[in-house]
């Protein structure tokens, strides 16, 4: 998300809440664990604003951003972006007010704690996550740093008293139903107090990352009645689905191969039916970043029916992921492993979402002699992610302008005569529109070019006819 000076300005003022104190394991668990995931700086924001609260205390003192910035060394937008990976993790709560001295803001930064070793590890997203960024021997470490070992105990007998065993009953006297007001009042805890406990981090995922009208449409209430799908279970088909890349018919086949006689579905049977899915389906042991399509609230052709070309191209671009794009691209045959760990280099680090992806890939693969030239989409895409490209309808608006900007020097060039012969590319039918008027000089290269361009479109439509 993009920073606005209307989401935070240094004056703003914030106090630190935490929902629970936080122990030397909860550190372990959020260096070792989160800080992968989420990054030095945004680890760093938690701890810092961990680093507020007294020992064994919820609140801390009211201070400023500016505060913030000066301990962390780093500029608003940064502490305002990192802020936002906090919450999507479920590390932070935020919530903010308005005071009626000079319409100023107050926020209040609830710190939560982060999940247990076993929760973590058995979560299904977050483990998985963390496999991919760390590596399985790093994984495998992890793993066994938090876990120690297990006492068979069936040998034992259990010999532990009862409260009843220990304590006498309180007299009837005594019993508070029947103490003074005064009494009660010192038995209550005051107004406006509460209990220092423990609550995990958990993070959360909109309902609209899936089609659930189309899961439910297609699903049999014989074979699955509605009543199985509780809310845990819509959870977990989540997850899966925006970790696996699973659509709502293949969620159907899992979610009916795990139903149990009495109706039930297990969250752990549905999570291995998953791993098995995508194994089969991808041959991997686990997702990439290159098997990923355009989330379900960044697609513009979602629920849209196309009309042209154009659009047929972007929703086919918004529905398929690099890496399937690329096998269409060559008929079938699996990429090399070159041109995927560049995806998924660039990916990463420039945090570009699948459909944009394709849409670059389309686009350089068009203007290279179907090649991906390292350099060449490296810069595309940082350009890309400096301004903010996360739909398909951008990222070819914006090939677009770049391709009308790439007709306006070739043609200055050729009205200053120059004496060195220019290549003339044929870029795609999208990439022509709105500057139709130039008239291109007609190669033989060009007419190879045109020929390659309509078989790419073919072999793109072919896999969804």
């Amino acid at each position: 998300m993009e920073y606005s000076w209307k989401e935070l300005i240094a004056v703003d003022r914030y106090i630190v809440h935490a929902n629970g104190v936080l122990s030397e394991l909860d550190r372990k668990v959020l260096t070792l664990l989160y800080q992968p995931l989420i990054g030095a700086q945004a680890y760093s924001l938690y701890m810092t604003l961990w680093s507020e609260l007294e020992q064994a205390r919820l609140w801390s003192e009211e201070t400023t951003h500016h505060s913030l910035m000066a301990i962390m060394q780093c500029s608003l937008p940064t502490i305002y972006a990192e802020r936002l990976k906090l919450e999507g993790i479920g590390l932070l709560n935020t919530y903010v007010k308005r005071t009626n001295e000079n319409d100023e803001r107050v926020f209040i930064y609830e710190l939560c704690l982060p999940l247990t070793p076993e929760q973590f590890f058995t979560d299904g997203v977050l483990n998985v996550f963390l496999y991919d960024r760390v590596g399985k021997t790093k994984f495998q470490k992890l793993k066994k740093f938090f876990s120690d070992r297990a006492i068979d105990r069936t040998s034992f007998v259990p010999v532990t008293r009862s409260f009843h065993d220990v304590f006498s009953s309180i007299q009837p006297e005594k019993m508070i139903h029947k103490l003074s007001d005064e009494a009660k009042q010192e038995v209550m805890l005051q107004d406006g107090h509460q209990y220092i406990g423990k609550e995990q981090a958990m993070y959360t995922m909109r309902d609209d990352i899936f089609d659930f009208d189309t899961f439910y449409a297609g699903l049999s209430h014989h074979l699955v009645p509605r009543r199985a799908i509780t809310e845990k279970v819509k959870d977990a088909i989540k997850k899966l689905a925006f970790l696996y890349g699973i659509g709502p018919l293949d969620m159907q086949k899992i979610v009916m191969s795990v139903i149990d006689p009495a109706e039930q579905i297990d969250i752990e049977a549905l999570r291995k039916a998953a791993q098995e899915w995508y194994q089969f389906e991808r041959g991997e042991s686990l997702p990439r970043l290159y098997d990923r399509v355009q989330p379900l609230e960044e697609r513009t052709m979602a629920h849209v029916e196309p009309k042209n070309e154009e659009e047929y191209l972007m929703k086919q671009l918004e529905t398929v992921s690099p890496r399937q794009l690329l096998m269409d691209f060559s008929g079938g045959v699996e990429p090399a492993l070159a041109d995927l760990q560049l995806i998924e280099e660039i990916m990463f680090k420039q945090k570009l979402p699948p459909g944009v992806m394709n849409v670059l890939i389309y686009y350089v693969m068009l203007r290279t002699d179907m090649k991906l030239p390292k350099k060449y989409v490296e810069k595309i895409a940082s350009s890309w992610a400096r301004k903010k490209v996360r739909t398909v309808k951008q990222a070819m608006e914006l090939a677009k302008k770049e391709a009308r900007e790439y007709e306006t020097f070739i043609k200055e060039k050729e009205k200053k005569g120059s004496k060195k012969p220019i290549r003339t590319e044929l870029l795609p039918d999208w990439l022509q529109t709105d500057y139709s008027q130039f008239e291109r000089k007609q190669v033989k290269s060009e007419e190879e070019l045109e020929q390659k361009r309509r078989e790419l479109e073919e072999r793109l439509k072919k896999p969804k006819s």
